[in-house]
């Protein structure tokens, strides 16, 4: 096997059953949301002991605005504070912060904060952490096609992934989607055309260290074609 096959440049996340959770917890469902928060630090840590430079955890879809306004206003407070909570963490750990989707949206005091982080750790290096907010792979294809259109640029495979939300973010490699759905619900479609998948039936808050060590190493068996033979 060769180097460049045991290498883990990004994994990605998206961090199903928070609700279920809680639910199963005979909580609210926003309990769920909370503790799931708190298992991104952590997950970010064990992706760092693993040496992957990348992982991107999606936080709030385009199509998450459907659900009850109550769980959305939650959700955004949510991750307001956890911006305001999380700042220390990314400069204590010399971690890069980068969110991806459409942020336009957002209130200004998100928008304003995840700016502020963005510039404060753009020179960390041990690990990047992506998180997808108002982030729908489609959304992202279009807007990508749009901004080139604007130009007067070509649309081709290459202009088009240069200009994506993640244009200065490895491809992703392993990806990974707790829960027990097995669907790609409109993430990271065109940066996982290669990516090897893994469902899991563990509710995002129960995700252990164990069981991402476990999936690095089976990945670590697979031998990537990309097409080839």
């Amino acid at each position: 096997m060769s180097e460049q096959q045991n290498t883990i440049n990004h994994i990605a996340f998206i961090m199903d059953g928070n609700g279920r959770w809680a639910q199963n917890q005979g909580l609210a469902r926003y309990k769920g949301h909370q503790e799931g928060a708190k298992k991104v630090e952590e997950v970010t840590m064990w992706a760092l002991e693993q040496g992957i430079s990348h992982i991107t955890l999606f936080a709030f879809s385009t199509e998450n605005w459907n659900r009850p306004k109550k769980e959305v206003d939650f959700l955004m407070d949510l991750f307001e504070k956890y911006l305001n909570k999380e700042g220390s963490f990314y400069i204590k750990n010399d971690v890069r912060f980068r969110v991806i989707g459409d942020r336009t949206v957002l209130k200004s005091s998100i928008i304003k904060k995840i700016a502020s982080i963005e510039e404060q750790t753009s020179k960390h290096k041990t690990i990047t952490q992506v998180l997808a907010v108002n982030y729908g792979s489609k959304d992202e294809i279009v807007r990508s096609a749009q901004k080139l259109q604007e130009q007067n640029i070509p649309i081709t495979e290459d202009s088009l992934q240069n200009s994506l939300d993640t244009a200065d973010i490895p491809d992703v490699d392993i990806y990974v989607r707790t829960g027990g759905h097995c669907r790609l619900s409109n993430y990271l479609l065109w940066q996982s055309a290669y990516a090897e998948l893994f469902f899991l039936d563990t509710l995002w808050p129960d995700f252990a260290k164990s069981e991402l060590d476990e999936i690095v190493q089976k990945y670590k068996l697979i031998t990537r074609n990309f097409g080839a033979v």
